[in-house]
């Protein structure tokens, strides 16, 4: 614990001896729009993904693999920005990671066939990767540890805000346009954001490039992060439609992300330099920070996703009007976000993480106790608001909380296994959430069907009342068929609800057992930081 301080309080001697020659805030807004652009793109081709395959002449199945190659390829370079960015500069990574991303949104845009999209999109999700930790690493460098926090409610809104505006963007660019426009929207921001970045990003003094580190690259530590990302993306993309581990296809990549991810974190813990310098958790405040984020990545995700699709598949909202009654919570992350960073300044995070938790806690209590098939889009909208009031509370804390008595050297390590957790605890949540949304409403409906039977007077009764309203139109037999088709699709409908409200459930009871985790983190003094200017450890 004496070592851990001593080299916090020298990092922070040498961080208050640097500072940008431009004002941080034009930096902060830099990296953010290039982290946004990327951000965005993780969500805004979900539902263009029917209009992509008919284009290309492939199946709805085939084209969901637009997603996973993102998705893997992103994972994998997610936790190497470190090492990529003691090779070249943080700096210059950040504008090799927007060249990448941007030259390949163009070919995602031209590719007529679809094995040449998804090998732009692998391309696309590498270049992005790099984006999200850099622009928080240059973030947490660019401003005094005090003012952290203000920063990161940037980066906040970026990360939230663009997943919930993704698809309602994408839907709409999509019916008013065509799918290949999701992928040009990206070129004229890429651009933009490279000048801004060499006009106004610079390295701190202790980001010095050595090349030298190319020639000793991590080789064992990066295939076996391929592989266990590839493994553990491809898993819970497909494990629902293949019936999870009834399949084999399933069972041989959960085997193959079991054995290379502990792999992984066997070789990295022990390599003299390795990808991912794992040896930060030893610090128990940024091991819980981690865990955290995973989970606060979790909640976020599977929020975002569900909402929507409970919408669409209970209440039949098309795509965009599901989008828009997101738009609300959107709003209100807008005025949030920069009140929980000033809060930051006042109030201890570990205190604000504690509030944020409990108020997801109530609020997807809340959501499970009010969710019905008559809900009205204003109903659906305040939802939605409830829902993301603790989110910049929990995520900007989380974030500033990570960097406390860590080394400002390590700021691209630290940021790059922070979004690291963030995205897998994303992916893993929403899977796991689908999933149950399917096994619930199976368990619901069977349940359901013991009360349609012959003995129920209940079913009877309503039975008849159909047929007797039916059979003008249709005739006798006809009125029989439609009776029985219609109770069985209300039968339908009302298990799909209980299995939402089952989900919402073991989100509220996630988010509650956060809380006694919450109170392993270190306890700052923000009034003391200010004055002092620096963070107390």
């Amino acid at each position: 614990m004496a070592t851990e301080t001593l080299v916090a309080e020298q990092s922070v001697t040498v961080t208050q001896q640097w500072k940008p020659v431009v004002n941080p805030w034009l930096i902060a807004a830099t990296v953010a729009l290039g982290a946004f652009m990327e951000v965005l793109d993780t969500s805004i081709a979900n539902v263009a993904l029917p209009h992509i395959a008919g284009s290309l002449g492939a199946s709805e199945d085939e084209s969901t693999w637009v997603l996973t190659a993102y998705l893997v390829s992103n994972a994998v370079v997610l936790p190497m920005g470190g090492w990529a960015a003691s090779i070249i500069g943080r700096k210059r990574f950040f504008q090799l990671c927007l060249i990448i991303f941007t030259i390949s949104s163009f070919l995602c845009g031209i590719a007529p066939t679809l094995p040449i999209l998804l090998l732009c999109r692998i391309v696309q999700g590498a270049g992005g990767g790099g984006l999200q930790p850099m622009a928080q690493a240059i973030m947490a460098d660019s401003f005094e540890p005090h003012q952290r926090g203000l920063a990161f409610s940037l980066y906040g809104l970026v990360a939230v805000l663009a997943p919930s505006i993704g698809p309602t963007l994408g839907g709409w660019i999509t019916d008013n346009y065509s799918w290949n426009w999701i992928f040009y929207i990206n070129i004229p921001v890429g651009i933009f954001s490279i000048l801004l970045t060499q006009r106004l990003v610079e390295d701190p003094p202790w980001m010095k490039a050595d090349k030298k580190k190319l020639s000793r690259i991590d080789s064992p530590g990066l295939i076996l992060l391929i592989l266990s990302m590839a493994s553990l993306q491809i898993m819970l993309d497909k494990g629902e439609e293949k019936d999870w581990f009834q399949s084999t296809f399933i069972q041989v990549f959960g085997i193959t992300f079991a054995i290379t991810f502990l792999a992984l974190i066997i070789w990295e813990w022990r390599a003299k330099e390795p990808l991912m310098d794992l040896k930060l958790l030893k610090s128990r405040n940024f091991a819980v920070c981690c865990f955290l984020r995973l989970v606060t990545g979790g909640l976020l995700n599977a929020s975002t996703v569900l909402q929507p699709q409970f919408e669409q598949a209970s209440l039949g909202y098309t795509a965009t009007v599901a989008g828009l009654s997101l738009s609300a919570g959107g709003i209100l992350l807008v005025v949030l976000m920069p009140m929980a960073g000033q809060a930051l300044t006042r109030v201890p995070a570990r205190n604000l993480i504690l509030f944020g938790f409990a108020v997801y806690t109530l609020a997807y209590f809340y959501t499970a106790t009010h969710l019905n098939l008559g809900l009205s889009f204003g109903t659906n909208s305040w939802l939605r608001v409830i829902q993301v009031v603790a989110i910049p509370f929990v995520f900007i804390s989380v974030t500033t909380a990570g960097y406390f008595g860590m080394p400002s050297e390590k700021s691209n390590q630290i940021s790059g296994l922070i979004n690291f957790v963030r995205n897998i605890g994303g992916s893993i949540l929403t899977s796991l959430t689908g999933a149950a949304i399917t096994e619930r409403g199976q368990f619901h409906a069977n349940q359901l069907l013991k009360y349609v039977t012959p003995s129920s007077s209940i079913f009877q009764t309503q039975l008849r009342s159909l047929q007797d309203s039916l059979s003008g139109s249709f005739g006798p037999a006809n009125a029989n068929y439609l009776a029985q088709a219609q109770i069985y699709n209300r039968l339908q409908a009302q298990a799909n609800l209980l299995a939402y409200v089952d989900v919402y459930f073991i989100l509220c009871a996630l988010s509650l057992l956060m809380i006694p985790l919450t109170l392993l983190l270190r306890r700052n003094d923000p009034k003391e930081s200010a004055k002092n200017k620096v963070a107390v450890h």
